[in-house]
């Protein structure tokens, strides 16, 4: 073909549609696509089955997937069903002669949407299932907890309903009502949008016209959603009895005499709006549904808004205290029942900063069994000393427990820690997926040490040493660490009988550190309960899968014999078996009956307690040992109900764990007691050896800690003036610069009137504003002796005392002339010097500070700290030595083998050695030979002697400079 001049016209392509391959490939990789989703959510559901049975919980599983799958199923269809419903009729009540002009984007939405709009419904219907499903049953502990609620016993002062209406009845009304708002809302949407594109509504001229079908039906959508803004307003006046923000948590005299009677006006307007909006489908107008909606927002601003901020400002605030004084009361009784610290013993306290050497001495050794070591600084010395190989390890902090020890029996204070699996301590050239999954598999044993002595050369004195396991602490079984702290992420063990066993075990003794053979280390194979069996084809699959590890499929070290073990770290599985419980951020070793377990402190908690004060769990729980990250963080979780309810036991070597009911009036354990029976054991199945190693949690501790700065008054016109308010101090042993708190310390210690130490945890107050010392807080964490354990007790200095605080003892003990003149040979010789933790003892009527100094080489491969000092502060006194007793001796000035009742007759004085000197240079010269003097004795051993020649140099010294300041003056 030419065109009309003749020339020749390019030949045309004809049209060609999308490339085949294109059109199969997007359906390929969507399908894909979606079975990779599937195959995750099958391969994480079915795994957590096969784990779940293996420690014994099916029960667990079984009811929260059917809950979680409910929810999912009736909440989610209903959103969904609704919502493609309202659409049916919306369309199916689209006007006959819909505009279709070419101009008009609704048209255009209309071509683009009417041949796809079956599957874009289903989609969409879909879509809506799914995320809305997902919403609800995110929230099957919520439903659990309202259909299984339990009775506090104590009504609220403001509408009188039991505390369980607001634990376990509110928080799911509340989901309930937001729930179905929620879905009001989208569906309002929706038909409003399609109503748009089917001509329903019409935007012309001076607004939307709507057809007559269109208005019937929004009329009843908008009805329903108002009906439900006047549920929500019924709901908010409970909510106010829960609510934080105010001067104190809950209702407030505002809130009782104007937001409460605004939220009853509210309801009515709401009803009445309502009303309106379905009167419009008789009316055939929306002027009156208007009218009544502008109302509603009209009401809210000025009753809900204006009404209360005005009473708050004119009314309220010129005289709050006395306004808010029965409401403060009420949160005041509140708080300090929902923390359990209604009984706290508050004490005055005289704090004596003197007395006589024969009391304190009498009383320090009779009544203190002050622990030296500090957990928190000796885990180098554990690691060092009984490491026996690098891939063990044990953790940054240390824990105390009590243990009966020694000819006597009796409870001493003991630090301890598991000598755990550490794959990183490997050699790189050990380090592949055959080794760190199916030959270092576990640590073994524990390491412990007296807390409260020290060896010759300041290393711990130990109780558990060694592999295999020696001391006066016996484990009666072989003490495998195969669940831990620092465990892998997963190993496969078990083997055939009569196949090689592959997993290390225990190092022989006389082989070099690192290596792995059978030459120098015995092969063990597991034979514990604990663990899922993979030896099946589909479950070798699935774990592949779920690790992302194909040598678990294809490895011939998976067996028909082999177990996995994975989530065994103890709190993750006590978290993962009771998912209601928050954990305690330390979990610690035991050995009970024979058998290394791990001890972890459930709490079951709430944030709807009526009238109680709300706290973050972390913020609450924040010190120098969570910022280090030496102590597992609590989460961010706002609440204003705690309690231990709950002791969890997990086993080192199989895994087991075993929950048992601890608090046995507590309503939420309770509750959760009957979604999950025979789950939590009674209190009365725990054994008298397990007993003995429960203490009192520090987290909770801590949270109670943090209550008792303000909520230790409890006189609410001293509590509004808040003049009395104390606070946790910080940590004077933290790095420079850091503001974290001081933790509190696990310590055996007597309390006044008491002849017996009691293993107790203890933390000391300040005042708001200032760095003395404000109080003195302990509980009883001795779990055998049942009636004490877990009463609290403060002793509160007078307002007018002026004990010093942790920060400033700190700075007296290391600026002491004596500490610095004996720590100057090793500051000289480059040792780093660390200060351990300083803790506080009621003795005698006052209160004694004892902290413990380690030395430690610099930049020294295998350096570990010793002890080498431990520092002594009684009221202006301060001394140090080898030991407590030591310490306390050079405070009082008694030469070594001395009593306090004959201090001997050498102890030198200024007046027995130096004259009466008066010129500068002479008072320098008598300096100079006290020094001298207290050097011998310092090598002599008579650390008393030195102190005192010190404490006279010092004196000399300052004399001397005030002579040469006279001299000056006179000329």
């Amino acid at each position: 073909m030419s065109d009309i001049f003749g020339t020749p016209r390019p030949r045309r392509e004809p049209r060609r549609g999308p490339d085949r391959r294109q059109r199969v490939l997007v359906p390929t990789l969507i399908t894909l696509a979606l079975l990779l989703f599937l195959g995750s959510i099958f391969t994480s559901v079915w795994t957590d089955r096969l784990w779940f049975k293996s420690v014994g919980y099916s029960d667990v599983f079984r009811s929260v997937l059917f809950t979680r799958v409910s929810l999912f199923l009736i909440m989610g269809l209903i959103f969904g069903l609704f919502v493609i419903a309202n659409l049916y009729i919306a369309y199916r009540t689209r006007p006959d002669a819909a505009p279709m002009r070419r101009d008009d984007p609704a048209y255009r939405y209309r071509l683009a949407l009417t041949p796809l709009l079956r599957p874009l419904a289903i989609g969409f219907g879909l879509v809506l299932t799914g995320f809305a499903g997902s919403v609800a049953a995110a929230h099957w502990d919520t439903y659990k907890m309202w259909r299984n609620s339990t009775p506090f016993g104590t009504k609220d002062a403001q509408f009188h309903k039991d505390a369980s209406f607001y634990v376990f009845e509110y928080p799911w009304w509340r989901f309930l009502t937001s729930y179905s708002f929620a879905l009001i809302v989208i569906t309002v949407l929706a038909v409003l949008f399609l109503n748009y594109v089917y001509g329903g509504i019409r935007i012309a001229g001076r607004g939307p016209k709507l057809t007559r079908a269109a208005q019937v039906h929004l009329s009843v959508l908008v009805g329903l959603g108002v009906l439900l803004r006047a549920v929500s307003y019924y709901l908010d006046r409970f909510g106010q009895v829960i609510a934080s923000g105010g001067l104190v948590d809950g209702v407030t005299y505002t809130d009782d005499h104007a937001r409460i009677p605004a939220k009853n006006i509210l309801i009515a307007v709401a009803i009445v709006c309502a009303l309106l909006f379905f009167a419009a489908i008789f009316i055939r107008s929306w002027a009156l549904p208007a009218i009544g909606l502008g109302l509603l927002a009209l009401t809210s601003i000025l009753i809900g808004g204006i009404w209360p901020a005005v009473m708050q400002g004119f009314q309220v605030k010129p005289s709050e205290p006395d306004k808010e004084a029965p409401y403060i009361a009420r949160n005041i009784a509140a708080t300090r029942e929902a923390y359990d610290v209604a009984d706290v013993q508050v004490e005055t306290y005289a704090a004596k900063t003197t007395l006589t050497p024969a009391e304190l001495a009498a009383s320090a050794e009779s009544r203190v069994s002050t622990r030296l070591l500090d957990p928190t600084l000796i885990s180098d010395a554990f690691e060092q000393l009984q490491q026996v190989r690098g891939y063990y390890a044990v953790p940054t902090t240390l824990d105390v427990d009590r243990y009966r020890i020694g000819a006597d029996q009796q409870p001493q204070d003991v630090i301890i820690a598991a000598r755990e699996l550490k794959l990183s301590g490997l050699q790189q050239s050990q380090r592949n997926w055959a080794n760190d999954h199916t030959v270092y598999t576990h640590g073994y044993g524990i390491i412990a040490a007296r807390g409260n002595q020290r060896g010759p050369n300041g290393e711990p004195v130990f109780v558990a040493k060694d592999i295999p396991q020696t001391g006066e602490l016996e484990t009666t079984t072989p003490p495998r660490i195969y669940f831990g702290e620092q465990s892998p992420s997963y190993s496969i063990v078990g083997r055939p009988k009569g196949a090689t066993p592959i997993e290390v075990d225990t190092p022989r003794a006389g082989t070099a550190t690192n290596k792995a053979t059978k030459a120098n280390a015995t092969q063990n194979t597991y034979d514990g309960k604990g663990g899922v069996p993979i030896g099946n084809t589909f479950n070798k699959l699935l774990y592949a899968f779920k690790f992302a590890e194909p040598n678990i499929f294809l490895s011939n070290r998976v067996n028909s014999e082999s177990k996995i073990l994975y989530d065994r770290e103890p709190r993750d599985r006590v978290k993962k078996v009771a998912p209601w419980l928050t954990v305690d951020g330390d979990s610690y070793p035991a050995v009970v009956n024979g058998r290394v377990v791990w001890i972890v402190d459930g709490y079951t908690t709430s944030n709807s307690y009526p009238y109680s004060e709300h706290r973050s769990l972390r913020e609450a729980t924040a010190d120098t040992l969570t910022t280090s990250n030496s102590q597992t963080a609590l989460p961010t979780d706002q609440v204003n109900y705690m309690r231990n309810s709950v002791k969890a036991v997990v086993d080192a070597y199989d895994g087991t764990v075993k929950l048992y009911q601890w608090d046995t009036k507590d309503p939420v354990l309770k509750t959760w007691m009957k979604v999950f029976p025979n789950v939590v054991e009674p209190k009365s199945k725990i054994s008298n050896g397990l007993l003995e190693h429960l203490r009192y949690p520090v987290d909770l501790f801590k949270v109670q800690r943090d209550v008792l700065q303000r909520y230790h008054v409890t006189d609410p016109q001293a509590f509004y003036n808040d003049d009395q308010r104390w606070k946790v101090p910080e940590d004077p042993t933290a790095p420079t610069g850091s503001s974290a708190l001081q933790p509190p310390y696990y310590l055996s210690t007597a309390r006044p009137g008491e002849d017996t130490p009691k293993f107790s945890v203890t933390s000391v107050y300040l005042p708001n504003s200032r760095q003395n010392l404000a109080s003195f807080v302990s509980v009883n964490s001795e779990a055998t002796d049942t009636e004490n354990y877990g009463k609290m007790q403060i002793l509160q200095l007078s307002s007018g005392s002026q004990i010093d605080g942790p920060s400033q003892i700190a700075n007296k003990l290391q600026t002491d002339n004596g500490v610095t003149q004996a720590l100057l040979p090793f500051k000289q010789a480059g040792t780093d010097i660390q200060y351990g933790n300083l803790l506080t003892v009621p003795v005698g009527g006052g209160l004694l500070y004892v902290q413990p100094v380690y030395i430690k080489r610099q930049a020294a491969e295998g350096t570990y700290p010793v002890l080498q000092y431990v520092l002594a502060s009684f009221g202006t006194d301060v001394g140090f030595g080898k030991t407590l007793d030591e310490a306390l001796r050079v405070a009082l000035g008694l030469e070594q083998g001395s009593t306090p009742d004959d201090p001997g007759t050498d102890t030198p004085t200024p007046e027995d050695d130096t004259p009466g000197s008066t010129t500068a240079a002479a008072l320098l010269d008598d300096a100079a030979k006290l020094y001298d003097d207290a050097q011998k004795a310092l090598k002599a051993g008579d650390l008393a002697t030195y102190q005192s020649k010190i404490n006279q140099m010092g004196d000399k010294i300052e004399q001397a400079q005030q002579a040469v300041k006279d001299e000056k003056a006179k000329k």
